[in-house]
């Protein structure tokens, strides 16, 4: 250590520590390096996160993207009002249904969350850089076996 440098504080997780820990540790590590490649691009996480949401699923209404991203009505809007204004996204009319609003990604959205995807991915890569193309294979699985295909009830965003 340097002068003026400071240990951390707090509990350090360690290799026995609780998998649930562990795994909100390591969360928040990736949260932290993807939300830095989009706030380079001028965007937060959960923003990139929206963008990826419409992009791989076009045609969501606003109550079903919420439900897709875990996030409240009220969160949601202001995140889309924000997209909206930045020129990411527009709501149209859904065809059956007036009142039902469809978030959709623009053009000038689409090409900044490419970006914002590639750069994350590079990020991603780094971070994994140490282990074997087969246990980062085996990582996916895992996760996603933990996570399934239900529905969650709350949100890391």
């Amino acid at each position: 250590m340097t002068v003026g440098d400071t240990e951390p504080s707090g509990p350090r997780p360690s290799i026995d520590s609780e998998l649930t820990w562990l795994l909100h540790r390591a969360a928040q590590h990736m949260n932290n390096a993807t939300g830095d490649q989009a706030q380079k691009h001028g965007l937060t996480l959960r923003e990139y996160i929206v963008l990826s949401a419409l992009d791989k699923a076009p045609g969501l209404t606003q109550g079903e993207l919420g439900k897709t991203l875990s996030l409240d009505k009220t969160t949601l809007m202001s995140q889309l009002d924000r997209l909206e204004h930045k020129g990411l996204v527009v709501r149209r009319s859904a065809p059956g249904d007036r009142r039902l609003r469809i978030p959709e990604i623009t053009e000038s959205g689409a090409v900044l969350r490419a970006t914002v995807a590639e750069a994350s991915a590079a990020v991603e890569a780094s971070v994994l850089d140490g282990f074997s193309r087969d246990n980062v294979a085996s990582l996916r699985q895992m996760l996603f076996a933990i996570i399934g295909d239900s529905e969650d009830r709350g949100s890391c965003l």
